[in-house]
């Protein structure tokens, strides 16, 4: 281009119709407006309207630029020219040095390098969690209940393109459709990502009035959600395709249900087997006694032996939490407690008394025995 050709180039601020101080969404959003009213597609019956459309995206091309825009404001078109600062730079505006050395060798030494790599709109959609709060019961033996969840689902009358009914995503007049820009000069070929399509070589430029060109839409969504029997807290449940919905129509995201398991009055889980306290009285712990429990499954009876000392476990096989995809169950293990009276009558003292008397123990220290020991360390 001539220096006298420069001269008559309308300033791509005015043509942006944008301030010299604009910031970058300013000027994004200019463009895409301008882009709209003048792209050749829209204006099959208006010749001027191409060349106007690659006049504003050639603006925005420099303007988008920090560094093309510093040279722009300094030097105007000269900058850009031939002779003028920077001018006829093969390098200018690469933004990634792998596009450089890809189609240098791609073309040199014919290694696949073509240049037309386009990117893809396609994205796939964000996984989603549910916390998911059950009762004991529900997490020994199983469930199933409906949660709702709010996503993003595909627009149904888009069908995930963005564009308006009957309408569809026009080629790139930038780029061509290729996705990228290039420079060449003598071996060297640079390739650049298209700056008006984002390197998809399409633009939307009727976009569906429903998703308003987002191509999906907020929506509620009901699962069966079937909490198998054994779960533990913090159980993850995994629902494949059933997160969100990706851009473009591009594959859904997952869905992680978490358990959050709710403590239950007197039982407590160690794996699979359950742990609980169950106090007796003296009498009941010396004279022995037949005690009913009550389980997770209704009552059980336990036979205590006359002797018992406080601390004693009495397990009760099957009587625990089922095994988590597999069969049989846990135990149920109950640790007798012998409770001492805080307050006593007249009489009980008196009959206490007289039975101390027949009971003597030799109230000297003696050692803990192995057996003690040992389970002292690993409680």
């Amino acid at each position: 281009m001539s220096a006298t050709e420069n001269v008559t180039k309308v300033d791509f601020y005015e043509v942006l119709s944008v301030s010299r101080d604009a910031n970058d969404q300013e000027l994004k959003t200019a463009y895409r407006k301008l882009a709209m009213q003048y792209h050749p597609d829209r204006n099959p019956d208006d010749p001027t309207a191409e060349e106007k459309f690659k006049e504003c995206s050639e603006a925005y091309q420099v303007l988008s630029d920090p560094e093309k825009r510093a040279a722009y404001d300094r030097y105007g078109h000269a900058a850009f020219s031939g002779g003028g600062p920077g001018g006829g730079n093969p390098f200018a505006g690469a933004q990634d040095i792998g596009d450089i050395f890809g189609d240098l060798f791609g073309e040199m030494f014919n290694m696949g390098g073509s240049g037309n790599r386009k990117a893809s709109r396609v994205q796939r959609g964000r996984d989603l969690r549910y916390d998911l709060t059950l009762e004991f019961e529900e997490a020994v033996f199983g469930k199933e209940k409906e949660i709702t969840i709010r996503r993003m689902e595909t627009c149904i009358d888009c069908k995930g393109s963005g564009a308006a009914k009957g309408k569809a995503p026009v080629t790139c007049t930038q780029c061509g459709g290729r996705g990228q820009q290039r420079f060449q000069q003598g071996f060297f070929s640079v390739a650049r990502t298209c700056s008006v399509c984002g390197g998809t070589g399409t633009l939307i430029v009727d976009p569906c009035q429903t998703c308003r060109g987002e191509t999906r839409v907020q929506s509620e969504h009901t699962i069966l959600v079937k909490v198998p029997a054994g779960v533990e807290q913090d159980t993850r449940i995994r629902y494949q395709g059933e997160g969100e919905a990706g851009k473009f129509a591009g594959p859904a995201g997952d869905l992680y249900v978490v358990l959050n398991v709710k403590a239950h009055k007197f039982f407590e889980r160690e794996g699979d087997d359950l742990h609980c306290v169950m106090p007796i009285s003296f009498p009941q712990a010396a004279l022995g006694t037949e005690l009913e429990i009550q389980t997770l499954e209704g009552e059980a009876t336990i036979k205590i032996p006359e002797g018992t000392q406080s601390g004693k476990e009495f397990k009760l096989r099957g009587k625990g939490v089922p095994h988590l995809n597999s069969h049989g169950k846990g135990d149920l293990i109950v640790e007798i407690r012998v409770q001492t009276p805080g307050k006593l009558s007249k009489q009980q003292k008196e009959l206490l008394r007289q039975l101390s008397e027949t009971m003597v123990v030799e109230n000297t220290p003696t050692s803990r025995g192995l057996f003690d020991k040992v389970k002292e360390m690993f409680s």
